[in-house]
């Protein structure tokens, strides 16, 4: 039976393409760290210390621990120089970048209904960004309010998308098998390949409905509409 959904965030529950996002995103956080390091030296090793993050997969080490260790010890200042800054920016400035996302209004009604139905919800977004930073964009989607099981952040995780391991180390935090969770992520790569890899169940999100060949197999495809349809039919894990 299945008794945990968990939903990506960026283009899923959020009209959100990340990679037109991460332009302004960065314009943003380049002013905000300006007087203590130079734009381009600060996105440069910001990239490239995300992607050692990305490929760490070390049980023992958060994504956090794996990039500011990286980050810091190359960009040439102290962290605790820097990380206020970075707080303070996740905290006031990235609220400004709201103007580029959009409000998907049948994310709330589909993750109401699974609440309501007793599945346990957990935001299983790339855990490359911090909580604050989360919390603002389901704040974005309308979802902010629901009692989640989890929320992956930089801060909880040790495996970042597309790992395998990122979705059994949510199935391990919460207490279930991956065979009782379903994967809900318009990403095939980075949230359907791996979730199924993971033993997952899963559900491909296109808001379109667009009938064309996935590269990779689900379990089920369609709208958010669809899938709160599906999981109604469901048997209650209540």
């Amino acid at each position: 039976m299945i008794r945990v959904i968990l939903f990506d965030l960026d283009g899923t529950l959020l009209d959100n393409d990340m990679d037109a996002f991460l332009r302004p995103y960065f314009k943003a956080l380049s002013a905000k760290i300006s007087p203590l390091v130079a734009p381009d030296r600060l996105i440069q090793q910001v990239l490239a210390s995300t992607q050692v993050m990305i490929r760490s997969a070390h049980p023992a080490r958060t994504n956090e621990e794996v990039f500011a260790e990286d980050f810091f010890r190359k960009i040439g200042r102290p962290r605790e120089e820097l990380m206020p800054v970075f707080n303070e920016f996740y905290e006031k400035e990235f609220v400004s970048l709201k103007k580029y996302v959009q409000t998907l209004p049948e994310a709330r009604e589909v993750v109401g209904a699974a609440v309501e139905r007793g599945y346990a919800v957990v935001i299983a977004t790339s855990p490359v960004f911090p909580l604050r930073a989360v919390e603002h964009r389901l704040e974005w989607a309308g979802v902010a309010d629901f009692p989640y099981a989890l929320i992956t952040s930089y801060e909880n995780m040790h495996f970042c998308k597309p790992h395998p391991g990122y979705y059994l180390e949510i199935a391990g935090r919460i207490g279930r098998r991956p065979e009782e969770c379903v994967m809900v992520g318009n990403d095939p790569e980075a949230d359907i390949a791996p979730a199924a890899k993971a033993g997952m169940r899963t559900f491909c999100v296109d808001h379109r409905g667009n009938k064309d060949v996935l590269p990779v197999a689900t379990d089920a495809r369609g709208t958010l509409d669809d899938f709160r349809r599906l999981l109604e039919s469901w048997p209650s894990p209540k």
